[in-house]
């Protein structure tokens, strides 16, 4: 716990079999980590039988594949249910180190602020970790289209190391986002629609072959799907439009 306030991480899994023992490992072994919950998607692998053998690990299985965006809902609906205050997602594919959580947890915990994300932008570990070159050109591309439509500065839209206070989590409505990756994007969105600070740290990265990742034609996809969030964004902002992920009048920048 940090000041009472239990703190929760949620691993979304698909096919991590090679990689979540070596990150659970760090995420267990930061001191403020009460309960670690693992859910996985529809793996082909060995994930759900390591998973099992973890201590401190609750463990969900969808019999079948759902989509990120699916196994994000369930882990935060599980870890909301088992009473976190604070809930930290890292993908269990070993690319961000679980090291920071103290520090997230402590920008939270203190009440600094609501959200905060790993970013690999910042400090320029992004390439020096080993981002491909089309990634990491996207990324940018992306993130300063997000900014301009949201009316944000981030470094980086698109980190899977993230950390939220159940107060926040608790006003968004991540039922109506996608199951696909895109959930990530819209979920930063509507932090943003309600009027919430997004805080940012400097995350090291590690980009090997057992790190998980998606082929390009997916990241067009994605792509185009974070620009369609923006473009919602800015029309409901202007009152030109109407959004489910988006119900209530703005919060005043």
């Amino acid at each position: 716990m940090y000041r009472d306030r239990k703190v929760v991480v949620v691993m979304p899994a698909y096919n991590a079999a090679k990689t979540l023992r070596r990150t659970y490992d760090e995420v267990i072994a930061q001191p403020v980590v009460d309960l670690v919950i693992v859910v996985d998607d529809g793996s082909h692998d060995d994930t759900v039988a390591i998973a099992r053998t973890l201590a401190r690990t609750q463990v969900e299985i969808h019999p079948r594949n759902l989509g990120y965006g699916a196994n994000q809902k369930t882990a935060y609906r599980l870890a909301l249910a088992a009473g976190a205050d604070i809930v930290i997602m890292v993908h269990p594919d070993y690319q961000y180190t679980p090291r920071l959580i103290p520090a997230m947890v402590c920008l939270i915990g203190d009440g600094l602020y609501p959200c905060v994300l790993g970013s690999r932008i910042l400090g320029g570990y992004a390439r020096r970790g080993g981002m491909p070159w089309w990634r990491y050109l996207g990324n940018r591309a992306l993130t300063l289209a997000e900014n301009l439509l949201l009316g944000s500065k981030l470094s980086e839209f698109h980190t899977g190391y993230r950390a939220y206070a159940r107060t926040l989590l608790e006003r968004l409505p991540l039922e109506r986002n996608s199951n696909d990756f895109v959930f990530d994007n819209q979920i930063l969105a509507e932090i943003l629609w309600i009027g919430e600070t997004i805080a940012e740290v400097s995350c090291p990265t590690r980009y090997f072959e057992e790190a998980s990742g998606i082929s390009f034609q997916r990241s067009i996809v994605y792509g185009f799907g974070c620009l369609w969030t923006g473009v919602r964004y800015r029309l409901a902002r202007l009152g030109l439009a109407r959004s489910p992920l988006f119900p209530r009048p703005p919060a005043r920048c």
